[in-house]
């Protein structure tokens, strides 16, 4: 990484580093080619499309949440789009189903709503039904997609079998930031609920919140159960992570703007928590600082907070080896996914730029945003 270039760099500023990058996009050419599975890139968690051109020389397309993610997934990324949201709107599912290559409902009201009109617009559209399988590892309820009272897919109590000549395939999603242990024990819930029907279907999806690229992760397991699965049944698999893409692959860059003490030293950055990293506060996590530790681990100890109005717009404790100065440049590390996505302008603060560090070393601000991106959204 070029200092002198990070130096230069406009703050705060989100940084993908490229190479880290593809080594993630390898792991998971390895997966597609060991299991014959297909793997879509999840726009919901990651959906930088200036990095798509090289996104796409790996996965085989990508997964939609609406309208506009399948917008950008046909302009920019040009592969396979598939797109699934909880409810489809009147006005919008013409134009879903001519972007579309797959069309996942969330119930199967929607699809005698919408089925008819869509294949009328699209008739090589594959048409799927999202299902729940009642069972979960999630570590967080929020996250929890098959958790009590969820309104994500359909329970084997309110299944139409009616619906059946005119499925194409089942999806299910109840992962979140797991490991293939975790689906190993989904995929037991979801056949022993809608085994009898999977045999009829053309593809699987087995959904998001593969953990994949990370280096823990059982990739073997997953692999052989992919494997099995398309010998039990004769059918189509497909992945679709955002995070597993995203993983570790750059941080997001902010200045010390100052330093107050209340009880603790309190260092002001040019970011935020709220606006910038909400999972930090909605999770909660703790989003790694390059160089720092735990606070009274080391020397120096201070409170990272974000410079809104907002009281709880803290990053956390953390400490260092050295004090800290107005002008400091802090690393905060892994914040490629679910940051850019979610990323508002609340009480005026500017969003963060973005830049991308080639595999040569030299960085490119590909995006910068001004008072333009805060009044456009505004009226």
């Amino acid at each position: 990484m070029n200092k002198s270039e990070i130096n230069n760099l406009p703050s705060p500023c989100w940084l993908l580093e490229e190479k880290k990058l593809q080594k993630n996009l390898e792991i998971l050419k390895v997966i597609e080619e060991k299991s014959h599975a297909k793997i879509l890139l999840a726009l919901k968690g990651y959906a930088l499309w200036k990095s798509f051109p090289l996104i796409k020389q790996y996965l085989d397309g990508c997964c939609a949440s609406g309208l506009y993610e399948a917008k950008l997934a046909h302009e920019e990324f040009g592969k396979e789009v598939h797109t699934y949201a909880p409810a489809f709107k009147e006005e919008e599912i013409e134009e879903i189903a001519a972007l579309s290559h797959h069309l996942v409902f969330n119930s199967p009201a929607q699809f005698r709503h919408f089925a008819a009109k869509a294949k009328k617009v699209n008739p090589a559209l594959s048409l799927g039904l999202r299902v729940n399988p009642e069972y979960s590892e999630s570590p967080k309820e929020i996250y929890n997609p098959c958790g009590l009272h969820s309104r994500l897919g359909t329970t084997l109590d309110h299944f139409d079998e009616s619906l059946l000549p005119q499925l194409d395939g089942l999806h299910f999603h109840a992962l979140c930031e797991q490991d293939s242990s975790a689906l190993e024990n989904i995929l037991k819930h979801f056949e022993h609920k809608f085994g009898k029907y999977i045999a009829a279907m053309k593809w699987i999806n087995f959904g998001g919140g593969h953990h994949i690229t990370r280096k823990d992760y059982d990739t073997e397991k997953l692999i052989t159960l992919i494997k099995k699965f398309k010998t039990r049944y004769g059918v189509e698999i497909y992945l679709e992570p955002g995070e597993a893409v995203g993983w570790e692959t750059g941080p997001l860059i902010a200045t010390v703007l100052d330093i107050v003490h209340n009880g603790i030293d309190i260092a002001i950055l040019d970011t935020s928590a709220e606006a910038h990293m909400p999972d930090t506060i909605i999770m909660p996590y703790r989003a790694e600082v390059r160089g720092a530790g735990k606070a009274g681990e080391k020397c120096y100890t201070y409170r990272l907070a974000g410079n809104t109005c907002l009281a709880g717009d803290i990053m956390g404790d953390y400490s260092f080896d050295a004090p800290l100065k107005t002008g400091d440049r802090i690393f905060f590390e892994d914040q490629m996914h679910y940051t850019m996505v979610k990323a508002t302008t609340f009480n005026g603060i500017k969003l963060p730029d973005i830049a991308i560090e080639r595999p040569d070393g030299h960085i490119e601000v590909v995006r910068e945003f001004g008072y333009g991106d805060f009044k456009q959204r505004l009226s």
